[in-house]
């Protein structure tokens, strides 16, 4: 049935949730949080980073527990303590940073946990038929025997939500879902969240797309600072509407940049191959140009060598061939290291923020001056100076607005959305020449969204470069001046702003190689 189908009654509850409150010390992450989802529905929860919503999601899943409220399912009030509890209640989660062991398979991963269970009394070889039907039934093919490090993003996706289906979900709870998806992707994944609906489960969907909201949805809640202010049926709002009361103003969906007026070539890039650690090119003779005042995109499926390109830009890795030239200087020739090109006045923002733009043990001060604690500002000898970088990092929570507003709180702690404006905060504070940025807007909210963009536009009119990496492709149309296109490692086309479409970059990121590129 559909999410406002039922009897004269109203619709039957799948979850229930009644006066949730929480608080982390100081923190007041959920306020008396009351919310309905009903079965064989998707229900969007929306809301700005650190809003409260994984907060939320996090104790019905056991991950938290609630300082008041109850939790019902079914119309039934349950204790959880535990994720197992959630599990028994026949609720599931994927997170947003998946929680996988990479160097097991596949099957390994999905009956991890329930090895003795009653699920595997017929051995490995049931839990492989039983995968087999779900992957039929649901759209989500996998590679059984494959290891799952050796997976796509989109495909590691599919084992977390396979995991849920195998342990009886009946209400799966998906945070971000699409953070780290393609296009093609997330249409692959709603297509199974339409089949999991029509059977009669129910899917709670965090995301800080509005897009994604109207697409798939049917019922949708919105928060804001720790409480829901809002809940309406999909169809009777608007993207504009739900972005108005997720920030409490009105917001720019799309900034719309003046004109470029490009001038000197700060960074210049000449037949640049690199090859990964088993000798694979990954990206294959790439060249171009960065100009002082203009914002360069590139666009493409992920894993077609944007990662490894901007990763060699940045002095990560080593190419093979060619040359990368700024300031007169070959910082090939020269093997320039990270923090040498910085001097430079070349910033990196990194796509997996997790991985390599912050230290998890960390506080956010300490990784707000990541890079850059050698300066004086932040460092007298040997001794850093505490007093000086916990002010700092004030400053930028203040101006970039992230949540909570606490220095000395470990970065953990924070929202995704909140820890990449902490790592862009970092990096654009510094005044670079030339920024690269993967993924600016990765898990962001829409509110820091504008605000990230219009802060990327003002860097370009100062009269910076920028080269913007995104698997959005209205981010990159919206936003670039220029959009390169890579395929295979290789750039196919190139196109200016006034001339691009989803559709023309589309058939290019295909392979179909565009105007200039044989």
């Amino acid at each position: 049935m559909s999410g406002d189908a039922g009897n004269a009654a109203g619709p039957v509850l799948a979850l229930e949730l009644r006066g949730i409150d929480k608080r982390f010390g100081t923190v007041h992450a959920n306020r008396a949080i009351s919310l309905s989802v009903a079965r064989g529905s998707v229900h969007g929860l929306v809301g700005e980073n650190g809003a409260g919503k994984s907060t939320l999601m996090n104790i019905v899943y056991g991950f938290h527990s609630a300082d008041a409220g109850e939790i019902l399912v079914n119309g039934r009030p349950v204790a959880i303590h535990a994720p197992h509890d959630a599990i028994a209640a026949g609720i599931g989660m994927v997170h947003q940073h998946f929680m996988l062991v990479e160097n097991f398979t596949v099957l390994e991963n999905v009956v991890l946990g329930v090895e003795g269970g009653q699920l595997l009394a017929g051995g490995l070889a049931r839990a492989r038929g039983e995968l087999e039907k779900l992957a039929r039934d649901y759209g989500l093919d996998v590679p059984l025997d494959e290891p799952v490090a050796d997976l796509a993003v989109g495909l590691q996706q599919r084992v977390e939500i396979l995991k849920a289906l195998y342990r009886r979900a009946e209400i799966l709870i998906l945070d971000e879902p699409t953070a780290v998806l393609t296009p093609q992707e997330a249409d692959a994944l709603f297509s199974m969240l339409r089949r999991l609906r029509d059977e009669g489960k129910s899917v709670i969907l965090v995301t800080h797309k509005l897009r994604e909201i109207m697409a798939i949805t049917d019922r949708v809640t919105v928060m804001r600072q720790g409480a829901v202010v809002g809940e309406v049926a999909t169809r009777a709002t608007s993207p504009r509407e739900l972005a108005e009361k997720m920030v409490g103003r009105a917001v720019l969906l799309s900034v719309e940049p003046t004109p470029a007026h490009p001038g000197e070539t700060l960074l210049s890039v000449r037949d640049l191959e690199v090859r990964d650690r088993l000798g694979v090119a990954r990206v294959k003779g790439v060249s171009f140009d960065l100009r002082a005042g203009e914002i360069v995109g590139i666009a493409g499926v992920s894993g077609n060598g944007q990662s490894e390109l901007l990763e060699t830009l940045a002095g990560i890795r080593q190419p093979v061939h060619g040359t990368i030239t700024m300031q007169g200087r070959d910082l090939v020739a020269e093997k320039s290291d990270p923090g040498e090109r910085r001097k430079l006045g070349l910033a990196h923002v990194p796509e997996d923020r997790l991985r390599m733009g912050v230290v998890a043990s960390f506080s956010a001060a300490a990784n707000a001056i990541l890079g850059y604690h050698n300066r004086p500002a932040y460092s007298r000898g040997p001794l850093l100076r505490t007093a000086a970088i916990n002010e700092e990092c004030a400053k930028k929570m203040e101006v970039h607005d992230v949540r909570p507003p606490i220095p000395g709180l470990r970065i953990t702690a924070f929202s995704g959305g909140n820890q990449q404006k902490l790592v862009l905060a970092r990096e654009i504070d510094c005044d670079p020449r030339v920024l690269l940025v993967g993924q600016p807007t990765r898990g962001v909210d829409i509110g820091a969204i504008e605000f990230i963009h219009r802060r990327l536009v003002a860097l370009r009119d100062a009269g910076k470069a920028l080269l913007v990496v995104s698997v959005e492709l209205d981010e990159i149309i919206g936003l670039a001046d220029r959009i390169l296109v890579m395929n295979g490692g290789e750039i196919v086309g190139e196109v200016a702003r006034v001339d691009a479409t989803e559709e023309k970059i589309g058939l290019m990121m295909a392979g179909v190689k565009g105007e200039g590129h044989t």
